[in-house]
């Protein structure tokens, strides 16, 4: 963060404190003890500056308190620098930035390498390929950089041209120069949706902008139009949410007019809100399942808590998150913003489904997941009960079924991924992905692939039998026994 005159650094400071602290003060005593707070920090951030033996870095020292002073209140509370500021407001509402288009990873070794660049995308376009690993931004050699430093630098203003140096696994001629116009990329909401068999539409959505309802929208009639679905399936796994409105607008398309979906209550009388459906709904007949996982949360509650409250939908999979905050983005001096948890939202049934009370905290400031034994009953439209706290339980429960830890290290090292872009050098055309089939032949190969002295698996049992033995060592517990035992 750089704040544009360091003599403006204690003044952003109480900036971001004083307005909010002061409204919510209530009584002469609290406005009195926050004037005297605020005294007190302005007077250690001068004498710091002025006195401290070296010199100070003003606008980490200001990054480190804001941060501080924020971190101790929610996870979802932050400031934004006024250079990230116009990133921020443009990817969480419109899904949209400038750049070349494509996902980008650590390499193992070090460097940053090209993971999945966009279809139809500048990057895909000019030719960059997952595994290239980025060596050169303009003039600036980028091995030694982090996914940030790289991100930052392929951004840019659309229409403008960024010069790309990669150097591409598994060819001869591996050192590749790109000169990659930049534009608009939008990442879409919907990113793939289908008809299964049955009739069954399929309609995958992994966030929520403001270009989310129409696309979701576009899809639910394509489906029904081309392919005369009579059941619908609404992903919502791994889609940690966005938009509130968004939301509104998606529960819009399955109930009718002037539904309420929500309802928000915060310490202010302008937070406390009703948010109704206001259109004429698309089909309230339709059989409705909506998938939701821990990874579901916010937005994707909404839709999911509400049509559950409804009863419109099934919702099938494992329970979400449990975030029922709302946050709202205000300006601050000097183009800065903050993002503020404001309020708190119950969906039909009156039930919040926020899983962690961030206001109370154990004797050792650790937050706690709100206990079933501790959650409140509810009921839907037609009395089947359901309760709060801690996200949205399923009607039906689904194991997704977890990897082996084995496999999970496999995928964490790359193994797959390197093993893929192999295959792709040695082979310039392949088939499509719903026809391609894994062969005894390419499993094998993959295997072999796997080079053992570079990769690093401990199994759970071996590695819990020797902190065993490291303990029995410390605390004099080994003797022959033990040690035969442990052997």
């Amino acid at each position: 963060m750089k704040i544009r005159s360091r003599y403006f650094v204690a003044a952003a400071l109480l900036a971001l404190v004083a307005p909010s602290v002061f409204m919510a003060a209530s009584g002469k005593n609290d406005m009195a003890a926050t004037a005297r707070d605020i005294s007190v920090i302005n007077a250690v951030f001068k004498e710091m500056n002025t006195r401290y033996v070296d010199s100070v870095d003003v606008d980490r020292a200001m990054t480190t308190a804001i941060d501080a002073m924020l971190n101790d209140l929610d996870p979802y509370t932050e400031f934004i620098s006024a250079e990230e500021a116009s990133d921020f407001m443009a990817m969480s509402t419109t899904g949209e930035y400038g750049g070349i288009g494509s996902v980008i990873m650590m390499r193992k070794g070090g460097g940053v390498q090209i993971s999945d660049p966009y279809e139809g995308s500048p990057a895909a376009l000019a030719g960059l390929r997952p595994g290239d690993r980025i060596v050169k931004i303009d003039t600036m050699d980028t091995r030694t950089w982090d996914t940030k430093q790289v991100s930052d630098h392929l951004k840019g203003q659309a229409n403008t041209t960024v010069h790309v140096v990669v150097e591409r696994p598994y060819v001869q001629d591996s050192v590749l120069t790109f000169d990659i116009v930049r534009r608009k990329i939008q990442m879409p909401s919907v990113p793939y949706f289908t008809a299964l068999d049955g009739g069954i539409g399929y309609i995958q959505l992994t966030k929520f902008t403001e270009t989310s309802a129409d696309e979701v929208r576009d899809a639910l009639l394509s489906l029904k139009r081309d392919k005369a679905i009579k059941s619908l399936i609404l992903d919502l796994r791994g889609n940690g949410g966005g938009l509130v409105e968004s939301a509104i607008k998606i529960a819009n398309f399955f109930v009718p007019k002037n539904t309420e979906i929500i309802r928000t209550k915060g310490r202010l009388k302008t937070e406390e809100k009703i948010y109704k459906t206001t259109q004429k709904p698309i089909d309230t007949e339709i059989p409705l399942c909506i998938l939701v996982d821990g990874g579901s949360a916010s937005a994707s509650e909404i839709v999911a808590g509400s049509m559950q409250d409804l009863d419109r939908a099934v919702v099938v999979g494992s329970r979400s998150f449990g975030k029922g905050l709302v946050q709202t983005t205000v300006s601050l001096p000097f183009d800065n913003m903050l993002k503020v948890t404001t309020a708190k939202y119950y969906i039909p049934s009156g039930r919040l489904i926020q899983a962690i009370d961030y206001s109370h905290r154990d004797a050792d400031g650790n937050i706690q997941r709100t206990p079933d034994s501790l959650t409140n009953v509810f009921h839907t439209v037609h009395g089947r009960e359901v309760r709060d706290g801690g996200g949205i339980t399923p009607d039906v429960t689904v194991d997704w079924g977890k990897a082996s830890r084995l496999t999970y290290n496999i995928f964490a090292d790359n193994w797959a991924f390197d093993f893929a872009n192999k295959y792709r050098a040695e082979h310039p055309s392949i088939c499509a992905a719903e026809d391609f089939v894994v062969t005894d032949s390419i499993f094998a190969e993959f295997k072999r692939s796997i080079d053992p002295a570079r990769f690093n698996y401990d199994k759970v049992c071996e590695t819990g039998l020797a902190a065993l033995r490291d303990a029995a060592k410390i605390e004099g517990y080994m003797n022959d026994s033990t040690k035969q035992a442990f052997d």
